[in-house]
């Protein structure tokens, strides 16, 4: 008998049988499962965004996804740093399992930036050729894809080792895999501080739900500091969602309940949810793989009064100071020891105040009112309606004033870029400002 005429039977006997629907004898094809994953910094300070990148890998790894479908971007210099009293190992919690065994250098160093990423989504694999691995979705209109995105943020921006991605670029990105049907359903977790406004404009019905860890004004928070590492091992949003995978049937549990738990469990930040917001009906499983696994952790969930990564959690801007007083304390028996420290913490904190006087100057020059200068400086609620001056804008900023990547505390000030866009001033207005008054030497490290 034909495949048809099975299913014909088979319909015809559920109709004699009195069934009043009968089941379908064939299910739909359900496809595919790929991932991307991205850690965009580097340093043994933002050690963190690695580990939670290598940690949502072995995730996927351990639910049965093949290494084919995966694709990783990191930096890699941590597992190997001289920081490492461990080398080759990673870990996302403190005394946790390594999550670095294993994990696909698909593309790491220089290698790691926005335009490769792009490609990445695009499957644009001549674009890639001699590239890392070359590797590149090969999904199709039957398939899922998952993106995980990790690293330092700011309005409109996700940064990466030596620039930024722009979120016009990252949308125009997406719109792109939707126009050439290189999925069915796609998942978004970005971690980053104001990555909520990386969707801002994100299409509530082409089937693709996101879930930011912070809304668009506000910072994410980092966890689980080490003191043996002298760093954080994770962040609270991207430690929150997979320790809860981890703990999960995922094969039972949906991307709604997941939400929802993830949402309340971290109290730091505002975790929200954008896009198709139907498709947190499917289970987790349609996104990490369904194999089952014995990574059942004994983590959480917690009381928010004992739970050890809430405990130790700071905003992502204050890391860089939180590790350096962590050391002061440490060497609080050695009066040389901590004077060096205390020295280590007033040298950031004069070059922070550099970074700001310089947009302040930048502020004041673009407007030619103290004033109104000062209200673009403080001001932080204002969305990005006019991409392109902000887009020009914080360009200007990077290129003439302070590498972004080298120099990760002018990320702070990019929501006057933004102030400054949205009342009026043009892209050409801050360039001409930023000329004029960035005149220092090149800069690195200010954190």
């Amino acid at each position: 008998m034909t495949r048809v005429g099975m299913a014909l039977w088979v319909l015809a006997a559920a109709c004699v049988l009195g069934g009043a629907s009968a089941v379908p004898l064939f299910e739909e094809k359900s496809g595919d499962l790929w991932a991307v994953l991205v850690a965009g910094s580097y340093t043994w300070m933002n050690y963190r965004h690695q580990a939670d990148v290598c940690h949502a890998y072995q995730i996927l790894h351990q639910h049965g996804v093949p290494d084919d479908h995966i694709i990783v971007m990191m930096y890699d210099d941590i597992a190997n740093n001289r920081d490492n009293p461990t080398p080759g190992v990673i870990t996302n919690r403190p005394d946790g399992p390594d999550v670095y065994g294993g994990v696909p250098k698909d593309y790491t160093g220089k290698d790691v930036t926005p335009e490769n990423f792009l490609k990445v989504l695009q499957g644009d694999a001549e674009g890639l050729r001699g590239v890392g691995s070359g590797k590149v979705l090969q999904s199709g209109p039957n398939d899922r894809v998952f993106i995980n995105l990790v690293d330092h943020g700011a309005p409109g921006i996700f940064g990466f080792p030596t620039t930024f991605l722009h979120v016009d670029d990252f949308m125009n990105g997406i719109l792109s895999m939707h126009k050439n049907k290189q999925f069915n359903e796609l998942l978004i977790y970005l971690e980053s501080c104001e990555s909520g406004s990386m969707f801002k404009a994100l299409p509530d019905d082409i089937n693709v739900y996101a879930v930011s860890a912070a809304n668009a004004t506000e910072s994410s928070y980092a966890c689980y500091f080490d003191n043996k590492l002298y760093t954080f091992l994770g962040d609270v949003f991207s430690i929150k969602w997979m320790e809860d995978t981890d703990r999960e049937d995922v094969t039972k549990e949906t991307l709604e309940k997941q939400f929802e738990l993830v949402k309340e469990e971290t109290t730091t930040s505002h975790v929200l949810q954008w896009g198709q917001t139907s498709l947190a009906s499917k289970k987790v499983s349609a996104f990490v793989g369904s194999k089952q696994t014995n990574a059942s952790s004994t983590y959480g969930p917690f009381e928010d009064v004992d739970d050890p990564c809430l405990k130790s959690s700071v905003s992502s801007p204050d890391v860089p100071l939180a590790s350096l007083l962590h050391k002061q304390e440490e060497a609080e028996d050695d009066l040389i020891g901590v004077d060096y420290w205390k020295g280590q913490v007033e040298e950031l904190q004069e070059n922070r105040t550099f970074v700001e006087d310089k947009m302040a100057k930048i502020a004041r020059a673009v407007t030619g009112d103290d004033e109104l200068a000062n209200k673009m400086m403080t001001d932080s609620h204002h969305e990005i309606h006019n991409v392109q001056c902000h887009k020009k804008a914080t360009s200007a900023w990077h290129d003439l004033c302070f590498d972004l990547a080298q120099n990760p505390y002018g990320l702070r000030l990019v929501h006057v870029v933004v102030n400054l866009c949205e009342h009026g001033f043009s892209a050409t207005d801050f360039t001409i400002a930023a000329r004029a008054v960035c005149t220092h030497d090149p800069v690195n490290g200010i954190v």
